[in-house]
Formats: structure tokens, sequence, C-alpha cells
């Protein structure tokens, strides 16, 4: 890995909207550059939030050698698309645009030896770079049972069906009921079910797909995938995750929520949060601080009232109320704004996690060994809940809805009871601990997702030579 053809290996990296898609790739990104590989990041403009751009701020400032190739896009009309989600919309613009990026990338030297792209931009970008000379994978940004629902359902887009109690068989993955796959999927027009089924088809035009997960987490849907018995035509499927941390430094403004949680006792503390882009109802945020004001443990409670930080304007006693505020003041903290996850989960104080199930939330519990109190949201989130409950670190409550306008309330009590069972079940505990150790295990030298990029890299070199 250290000899001279190896070090002018050029990555480069390409990822679409989101938080949830920015991070997994920010961390391969610093994970190629501590190998010594030539890494460029292609940093998309305009941003949709402003989490994206403080985080690529801070990622080119922590690692200097990292290179950020600026992508701006073409002005796109909301209107012509059939959404009004900011973060779909922001696919849709990248992807219009994605005929502009071949001249960057033929232009830079060292010549680029792989383009890394994310799943989202897949059918648009292999046919645009497909005469280049270089390798395209897809860093896929969800689990493993994820890639397989997304390989295998354009067939099963074909029979139709809407009935919720209904059912897919994915080889390696639990019955995927219809009322767990993302509700956009089950409607006849939808412009995230168009992309996803055209992302689908397009995995096999690529030379492998990466995943953030490792062996231990998804061992039986890993080798499912890999034999064939998904899709029988899909490239290699490597596990290379968990992937670490960048190793930023915590901004002034979250400095409040450490000095709290350092003043707890070890263990004592769930962690309340919904992903970077899930915002609760009203209602439904109401019936959560009943829910923790009744569960008597100590919480850290990160609360947003719109998908897009740039728009929460809405102070805390709007959301939640001064009283209950004033009720829960010395054993809980609630926060409106952005707060450094990966920190929180490693603090010796949290010892549970309420989660959305975004993937990146569940690596990262996985990487600390936080029990997991499953509350998918929506997207992928069910199917990843399916991971949290096989893998057996964390509780999944299956007859919680969606969240959406009509959404059923999770009344207080009920969330009080889970939270309670979460920070009780010392087996839960146990079994976290035993993924955490599993994670580092495997990302360590000699480790199963450390070996996967390295082969990965050596099939580069064979290539370029």
């Amino acid at each position: 890995m250290t000899d001279s053809s190896m070090a002018t290996m050029h990555v480069a990296l390409l990822p679409s909207s989101g938080m949830g898609h920015l991070t997994p790739f920010l961390r391969l990104a610093a994970r190629l550059d501590a190998c010594g590989y030539t890494v460029t990041f292609i940093s998309i403009l305009p941003t949709v939030s402003s989490s994206e751009s403080s985080h690529q701020s801070r990622f080119f400032s922590t690692y200097p050698r990292i290179r950020c190739m600026e992508f701006h896009l073409l002005p796109f009309d909301p209107s012509t698309a059939s959404s009004t989600d900011p973060f779909l919309l922001q696919f849709e613009a990248i992807r219009r645009s994605l005929h502009l990026l071949p001249p960057l990338l033929t232009s830079t030297l060292p010549s680029i030896s792989a383009l890394i792209i994310d799943i989202s931009l897949t059918s648009s970008i292999v046919d645009v770079v497909a005469n280049l000379p270089f390798s395209t994978y897809i860093l896929f940004t969800s689990s493993a049972s994820m890639l397989a629902f997304c390989a295998y359902f354009p067939i099963a887009a074909q029979s139709n069906t809407s009935n919720e109690n209904s059912h897919l068989q994915v080889p390696g993955v639990p019955h995927i009921q219809n009322l767990h796959i993302p509700p956009p999927l089950l409607q006849p027009t939808n412009l995230f079910k168009t992309q996803f089924i055209e992302n689908g088809l397009a995995l096999v035009k690529t030379d492998g797909i990466l995943l953030n997960t490792f062996d231990a987490l998804e061992p039986d849907t890993l080798v499912e995938i890999n034999k064939g018995a998904v899709v029988p035509a899909l490239p290699p499927v490597v596990a290379v995750g968990p992937l670490e941390p960048c190793d930023f430094n915590f901004a002034n403004e979250e400095e409040l929520t450490f000095s709290w949680l350092n003043a707890k006792p070890a263990g004592s503390v769930v962690y309340v949060s919904f992903g970077s882009r899930t915002a609760l109802s009203g209602d439904q945020i109401k019936q959560l601080a009943v829910g923790l004001k009744m569960c008597e443990c100590r919480f850290l409670w990160v609360v947003k009232s719109t998908k897009v930080d740039k728009e929460d304007r809405v102070q805390l006693g709007e959301l939640v109320g001064d009283e209950f505020l004033e009720s829960v003041r010395e054993r809980g903290l609630v926060v409106n704004g952005w707060v450094e996850q990966c920190g929180v989960l490693g603090h010796p104080a949290v010892g549970g996690f309420v989660s959305h199930c975004g993937w990146n939330s569940l690596t990262e519990a996985a990487w600390h060994g936080v029990p997991v109190l499953a509350w998918p949201q929506g997207g992928d989130q069910r199917i990843n809940a399916g991971v949290v409950e096989k893998s057996g670190f964390g509780i999944w409550e299956r007859k919680w809805d969606w969240c959406g306008d009509q959404a059923q309330l999770v009344m207080g009590s009920e969330i009080a009871k889970r939270v309670h069972e979460l920070m009780s079940d010392q087996g839960i505990r146990a079994q976290a601990t035993r993924i955490r150790e599993e994670a580092r295990r495997a990302v360590a030298v000699g480790g199963s997702s450390a070996n996967s990029l390295v082969k990965v890299m050596e099939a580069l070199k064979s290539r370029a030579t």
C-alpha cells in the first residue's frame, strides 16, 4: 500500500444532496487520504442546507491534502419536476447538470483512476462517463439490506401491488411488507420512485459497489448479494465500513451540549434525534415531550421544525412549551440546531439512542456501542430498522407509523415505556458492546473492511498498468 504506484492512485468522489449522503463521502475521502492516495472531492454548489456548507468548509480545513473541485449547477426550474422536497429537487438539478462534468474530470492531473459516485446519481452519470478512462464505483449510502431492496425493486415494481399486507421476499433480507416500503415507491408517479428504479437498474453498469457496513453486522445479506441471489449481474459489492468519523473540532456553539453531558453519570442519558432532514409534526413533538418527561431518564433531545436548517426559525418554547423546559431543567437538555452527533454518541454519559434509523446514525451507534430504539420516519429507515432488530443491538416497535400529515400519533406513555426498556435492557446493551468490538475490528489493520478496500485499490492499480 505504500509503494509509489499506489500513492499516485487518484480517486474522485461525487456526493449528491443532504448530510445523509455527504457525511459518508467525507469519511471515505478522509480514509483514502490517510492511505496516501490522491483524493479529489467534488463539491456541488449551491448546497441545500447550511450544515452541508459548514461541514465542507471544516473538512477542507482539516484535510488540506484533499483537493476541492467545485461543480456549479445549472439553473433549474423546480416546477418541471414532480416533487416539492428540496433534497429530491437538488438530486434532479445535479442530474440535469452532469453533462458538464466530463471536461472537469479529464482535465485534472494526475489522471483519475476511479470516480466514486452517489447511488442517487447513478443512472444519469454512468452513461455520461462510460467512455472516460477510469473505473466507476458507487458508494451506497445505506445498508446492505437496502441495497438488496434497491436492486430487486425494479422487478417487484412490475407487479404493481399496493396491498399493505403483501410483502417482498428479497434474498438475505427479512420479509419486507409493503407498509415498510417508502410510501413514494408505492405511488404510480413520483420523482423519487422514478429515480429509485432507474438507479436500481443502473447498478449493473458500474465496476463495483462500496457499502458503509461490515461483515458482522449484515453477514447473510452480503453473502446473498455477492453470490448473485438478488440480481445475477451485480458487480462486486464490498463492505468497507463503518466509515470512521472525520477529525473535526467541535464548534463553539456545541460546547454547551458537551459541558452538560460531562456532568452526567456514565450511561445515564438517552439521546433523541431524528436526523438532519426529519421534522416531526407539532402534535408528535408534544407527545415525545410527554414521553421523555414520564420516563424519568436523563435525555438530550435535538428537535427540528423544518426539513432544511436554513428555514428553522422557531424558538424552543414554541416547539415543546416553556412549561416542559422548566419541568425537565434538571435532567434534560433540548437543542434546536446542529449537534455533532458522533461526538454525542461517543460520550460516556450516553447510554441509549432514539433514532429515525438513517444509516449514518446507525453506523455511528454501532461504532460507539450505543443501543438503539428504532423509530423510522421515512425513506430507507424501516428496512434499516430491520438490521437493528436482526442484529440485536436495539428495539424496533413496528406498529409506530411513518411520519407525515396522516400519521397516527405515538402517545407519550408508549414512548416512555420503550425508552425505559431500552435504557434498562442489559442484553441489548451487551449486544451493542459486541457490535462495537466487531465494528472496530473490521476497520483495523487486517480487518475485513480494511482488507476489502485494499483489494479494491489493488484492482484499480492492475487496470491502470
